[in-house]
């Protein structure tokens, strides 16, 4: 099973990021797609949230309006699109993947760097 992020970096308050993830080894369209964030001395947060095939989303109060989440089956891939970004937003970006069967499996990736700063 792997989950690489990528996309993320430096990036000016204002400005836009897109993160992606890109998975293999599990069957994808079975697992509800999360990104969370951990910035450096506080607890790891949900940003977004989608559904299987993209039906529902879910987003944390302080990225609704400006952060997207969106996912591609064919592809096993799941995006975050980041607009508006504040410094607030910095942080280790982690996708997780949580099957939808009972037991819940879950798999994390390793994590992105998304630092916004002028």
């Amino acid at each position: 099973v792997q989950l690489v992020e990528s996309g993320g970096g430096l990036v000016q308050p204002g400005g836009s990021l897109r993160l992606s993830c890109a998975t293999s080894g599990f069957t994808f369209s079975s697992y509800d797609m999360s990104w969370y964030r951990q910035a450096p001395g506080k607890e790891r947060e949900l940003v977004a949230s989608i559904t299987t095939v993209g039906r529902s989303t879910n987003y944390a109060d302080s990225v609704k309006g400006r952060f997207t989440i969106s996912r591609d089956n064919a592809k096993n891939t799941v995006y975050l699109q980041m607009n508006s970004l504040k410094p607030d937003d910095t942080a280790v970006y982690y996708c997780n993947a949580k099957s939808i069967f009972y037991g819940r499996t879950s798999y994390w990736g390793q994590g992105t760097q998304v630092t916004v700063s002028s």
